[in-house]
């Protein structure tokens, strides 16, 4: 299955720039401004000042991957740190 890339507009700085992206990534991209209580335009504006010679729609795509990576990552390890706690994985 083929996922739409879809166009949309933000604000960065004042300025209405457009953005395409993949849905997946758009809902990643909201996921993380709401757990992280920013807007969707400030968050893109932080994208936008740390990216290093990428168009904005790949700096995106690579912030939001790397970001569900890295809790991807860390949840192994808690899973383990539970067990040799004696706690079950699933609950206490």
């Amino acid at each position: 299955m083929k996922s739409a890339v879809i166009k949309r507009s933000v604000l960065i700085d004042g300025r209405k720039t457009s953005i395409s992206l993949e849905d997946e990534f758009w809902d990643g991209l909201r996921e993380i401004a709401d757990h992280g209580r920013l807007g969707l335009s400030r968050l893109v504006e932080q994208i936008n000042q740390d990216r290093n010679n990428i168009n904005l729609s790949s700096a995106i795509r690579v912030f939001v991957f790397r970001h569900f990576w890295t809790l991807s990552k860390k949840e192994p390890a808690l899973e383990a740190s539970k067990r040799r706690v004696g706690q079950h994985v699933d609950g206490p």
